[in-house]
C-alpha cells in the first residue's frame, strides 16, 4: 500500500466525497433492486448521477481510488458495483497514525 497513491486519490473533491458516500450508501443512493448495497455496493451508474459527471471521469475517479486500495469493485451482470474496502481503509488509518 503506497501512501502516496492514497494521497494522490484523496486530493480530488469529488473522490473525496465518492468515499465518504460509499461510508454510508444507504444515505446517498437509492436502494438497489436486486442485492444489498451494503454486500454488493453502488452501482457506477448511481455514483455517476450523484457526483454530476460524464460515466468516464467517475470511471477515473473510481480506478483511483481502487489503485490506491480504498474501494474495491464487483462485477454483477454488466454492471460494475463499488463499495469502500474498509479492512484497507483501517490499514491506512493505523498506517498513518505511526507514520505521521
Amino acid at each position: 500500500m503506497e501512501l502516496v497513491e492514497v494521497f494522490k486519490a484523496l486530493s480530488n473533491e469529488t473522490r473525496l466525497l465518492i468515499l465518504q458516500w460509499l461510508k454510508n450508501p444507504e444515505l446517498h443512493f437509492p436502494k438497489p433492486q436486486n442485492g444489498d448495497i451494503h454486500e454488493d455496493g453502488v452501482c457506477v451508474s448511481d455514483i455517476q448521477k450523484k457526483a454530476g459527471l460524464s460515466q468516464s471521469t467517475v470511471s477515473l475517479y473510481l480506478s483511483a481510488l481502487q489503485n490506491a486500495g480504498l474501494i474495491k469493485a464487483k462485477r454483477i451482470g454488466q454492471f460494475t458495483y463499488y463499495k469502500r474496502d474498509e479492512e484497507n481503509v483501517k490499514k491506512i488509518t493505523e498506517l498513518l497514525s505511526r507514520e505521521l
